[in-house]
């Protein structure tokens, strides 16, 4: 099971970085082509990597503007869930696992175990997420953002 102290120690895990309005807002823009992509591709499997990059990029936005760096996917979803779940509800966080994992299932596997159903819940549901990023983005404030970076600081602090 992944963690955040794991995380943490890993070279592309969680790290504090400047925060970046400027990359938040390119990782916006990457999120909006990659909803573009999804509805352009006919193969469902590229369009569900589409979908999921879509989603992704989006919540990297956010980390961006808090200052965090993370190559780990995993360890992006986990910091989501640990420390945004003010801001994303259950649902939201719950979506966002399924993406990643239909991702994985779609990408890496032959014989993909989802149904037509899934597939089509997480590409209608993308544009409704990564619009609630956006807002995220925009309502997320200084003290929300310094607060998360202390618990970080705090943790690596313990190691």
């Amino acid at each position: 099971m992944t963690s955040i102290g794991w995380c943490l120690s890993q070279k592309r895990g969680i790290q504090l970085v400047d925060s970046n309005e400027n990359l938040a807002e390119a990782y916006i823009k990457k999120s909006e082509e990659a909803l573009i992509a999804m509805s352009e591709v006919s193969n469902i499997t590229w369009k569900i990597s589409a979908a999921y990059y879509a989603i992704y990029f989006s919540l990297y936005a956010i980390l961006q503007r808090i200052g965090i760096k993370s190559e780990i996917h995993t360890c992006t979803i986990l910091f989501a869930q640990t420390y945004l779940s003010d801001f994303y509800n259950d649902k939201d966080l719950k979506f966002l696992q399924a993406a990643f994992n239909q991702r994985i299932e779609s990408q890496y596997y032959t014989t993909s175990l989802l149904n037509q159903e899934s597939k089509e819940k997480i590409i209608k549901e993308i544009p409704y997420f990564i619009a609630k990023s956006k807002s995220i983005l925009s309502e997320i404030s200084y003290k929300n953002i310094t607060a998360i970076r202390k618990e970080i600081i705090e943790l690596i602090k313990s190691k």
